[in-house]
């Protein structure tokens, strides 16, 4: 049954995930549960059900998409979303967390600038951006360009079965 956080604040519920965060209980079904909800009310500009839907849907074709594509996704203009989504709290760092309580694949994984949509190489700061969100769920493995590249194979796996 789903925890009710309507009594509950912002800061509440950041707070929550802070501690669960910080003693390594990432897999609680609470801390899952707080993921999702800090992701619902963020999910203004850009919409993590929608961003999740393309990036799934991308995955089935065994591809990688862009960040303007999932912009377009959401029928945001490029221009407005790129100021959402990526960073601390971003768009792709609510999508990781959703994906994460889902027992999903890291989605966010195959998401890339433009240059990078046929290899499926992240720019440094992306890079940055998605091992500090799986290092902040407790995932993290040592070699950067390894576990991102098993994080895209889980994607492209899970799209070929769905």
């Amino acid at each position: 049954m789903a925890t009710d956080f309507s009594s509950k604040s912002n800061d509440d519920i950041n707070t929550w995930i802070a501690n669960h965060e910080a003693k390594g209980a990432t897999d609680a079904s609470l801390y899952k549960e707080l993921l999702e909800e800090r992701a619902r009310r963020k999910s203004q500009t850009l919409n993590v059900e929608n961003s999740l839907a393309h990036l799934m849907e991308v995955a089935r074709k065994g591809k990688f998409t862009t960040y303007g594509a999932l912009a377009e996704a959401n029928g945001i203009p490029w221009q407005k979303a790129r100021y959402h989504m990526s960073g601390a709290g971003g768009h792709l760092d609510q999508v990781l967390d959703v994906c994460h309580a889902r027992g999903l694949p890291l989605f966010p994984a195959i998401c890339v600038n433009q240059q990078g949509v046929e290899t499926g190489k992240l720019e440094e700061s992306a890079m940055r951006g998605f091992i500090k969100g799986i290092k902040r769920m407790g995932l993290y493995a040592p070699d950067r360009e390894a576990y991102l590249a098993k994080c895209q194979q889980e994607c492209f796996e899970w799209g070929k079965k769905n």
